[in-house]
């Protein structure tokens, strides 16, 4: 982080605690409060002629930046400095501007009187669209946001094409970390990669109360914890970088993975420069990263094991979503009994995997929830009908830890486990098991200096044997079992991740393009998430 801004405001608030008094003595107020932080803001909107509800906006990063420009250009405006010219100055280089109406004894003239003069059409949209911007960052920032389901991993409770509304105090809103950055836009300017923030200045991560913790079964919004670097491309950017990479340095390992494994820094650091030549890559800080969604499956502390597709928390078994859905392939005699089953059961082309053609009959891919199986079980439109398999991801690395020993090869979507979810303050042994799944939780969420030399851990630069978790983290599972790239691949979500809870569907629709019919689903407008 730069100390560059901290400074530059560190200058502004002293040069507020020296000068403002001397303006006050010029115009309006009790002269003491001006050597007061937070009465000298007061002092200040009272000098402009401006609501002392507006320093409650200073509380806000990001909108606080936008008040305290207003605030001195106004500075400038009651003192007599009211050209295109000193304004810009005011707005642009108050370090100079306030010492010099505070030492050359401009006289106070006070705000401007519009009720005599007509604002022009230029000067009262503008006013109505910045003010509108301010209430809208803070209201995006600390209450509700929208986001829209991308993926079809929720499919079952949640569709492509739904726009939900988040609610960011369930579990307390978060400070923007990046608080220079485009109003109302996430991390990229519209049809671009260019990104809508500048992260020279951040800030520290600040979680405001919430009324409740995360629970399991909650439908939680997240800042994707693998998306902290990117492909710079618009196709890419929001999924695995780091799945991706190991995925490509596997191919330049001659599609071996027990060769990768046996010297994967050589081999990822050639899929690196790959990606810098082909695409370039980014980094992005935490509350920049992509949105997700998934189910909250585990809680801190927990330990998860998944057993025939079956989830046991600390060795229970759970109740499972009521939409759950998994992959099935599925046989008709005929397409015209395919067809009539899609029909009958609703289907898009989201549940409809691949298509296979067999003698006298064809085979469908397809996403079903259990209901639907029994619907279909009760049909006389199958001759078929088997659960997936997932035993083809084994030793692959794409199941997390995503490392090559003889347990973790053993491991896939359906079968996994057991791993100890971390809880703040709670102990680990660090032997060669743990580190391989909590390497990224130590290093990486709670920002330690973690080495290995010669079979010693080494955290901080000291000799460990065990790890004290800094932060919670949770497991997120997406609904349609087969289809979700969730903490099954890529691992734990820390708390300063979570974003907030979907509460309900505000609108939804399906395209041609992702569905086979254009539509809108009006019975799903205004129902809430489940």
């Amino acid at each position: 982080m730069s100390l560059i801004p901290w400074i530059l405001l560190g200058i502004v608030c002293l040069e507020h605690l020296i000068f403002i008094p001397k303006l006050i003595k010029r115009s309006v107020g009790t002269v003491w409060h001006g050597y007061i932080p937070g009465l000298n803001a007061l002092a200040i909107l009272k000098i402009i002629g401006r609501p002392w509800y507006w320093a409650l906006f200073l509380l806000v990063p990001g909108v606080n930046l936008i008040m305290l420009t207003i605030m001195h250009v106004e500075l400038g405006i009651v003192f007599g400095k009211r050209t295109t010219k000193y304004q810009w100055f005011f707005g642009g280089l108050p370090w100079i501007a306030l010492p010099q109406i505070a030492l050359n004894e401009d006289l106070y003239v006070g705000p401007r009187d519009w009720s005599r003069m007509k604002k022009s059409s230029i000067r009262e949209w503008g006013e109505a669209i910045l003010w509108a911007i301010v209430v809208a960052s803070v209201f995006r920032t600390y209450s509700f946001e929208t986001f829209t389901i991308p993926t079809g991993s929720m499919e079952g409770s949640m569709l492509v094409g739904d726009y939900l509304i988040v609610n960011k105090m369930t579990y307390g809103a978060k400070l923007p970390e990046t608080p220079f950055a485009a109003p109302l836009i996430h991390n990229t300017l519209p049809y671009s990669m260019i990104p809508s923030y500048t992260s020279w200045f951040s800030l520290p991560h600040i979680r405001l109360p919430g009324y409740r913790e995360v629970k399991r079964g909650d439908a939680v919004v997240f800042n994707f914890p693998p998306g902290d670097t990117i492909y710079v491309d618009k196709q890419l950017a929001g999924h695995d970088f780091y799945g991706i990479l190991r995925d490509q340095a596997i191919k330049y390992a001659g599609n071996d993975v027990k060769k990768f494994s046996e010297n994967p820094d050589e081999y990822l650091e050639m899929a690196r420069e790959a990606g810098k030549r082909s695409t370039g890559l980014m980094q992005r800080p935490i509350d920049k990263k992509e949105n997700y969604v998934k189910r909250c499956i585990g809680l801190p502390g927990e330990t998860l094991q998944i057993k025939d597709r079956q989830v046991f928390i600390d060795g229970t078994p759970i109740k499972n979503p009521d939409n759950l859905q998994y992959e099935y392939k599925v046989s008709f005699d005929s397409r015209t009994k395919a067809e009539r089953a899609i029909k009958s059961l609703e289907l898009t082309t989201q549940d409809l995997g691949t298509v296979y053609n067999s003698e006298g009959g064809i085979e469908l891919i397809i996403a079903l929830t259990n209901a639907e199986v029994e619907i279909l079980e009760n049909s006389e439109l199958y001759s078929k009908i088997e659960i997936m398999s997932t035993v083809n991801r084994k030793r692959t690395l794409q199941i997390f830890p995503n490392a090559y020993t003889d347990e973790f090869n053993e491991w896939t979507l359906d079968d996994f486990g057991p791993v100890y979810i971390p809880k703040a303050g709670e102990t680990v042994e660090l032997n060669e098991r743990n580190l391989h799944i909590y390497k990224r939780v130590i290093s990486v969420y709670d920002k330690c200096n973690l080495e290995v030399k010669e079979g010693v851990i080494y955290i901080d630069g000291e000799i460990a044997t065990s790890y004290k978790f800094k932060q919670d983290y949770f497991w997120m599972m997406g609904d349609n079992r087969h289809r979700s790239a969730d903490s099954r691949m890529w691992g734990f979500v820390p708390n300063d991740h979570i974003v907030g809870r979907a509460s309900f569907i505000w609108f939804s629709r399906q395209t041609k393009e992702q569905h086979g019919e254009s539509k809108i689903r009006w019975d799903r407008v205004f129902t809430t998430v489940k």
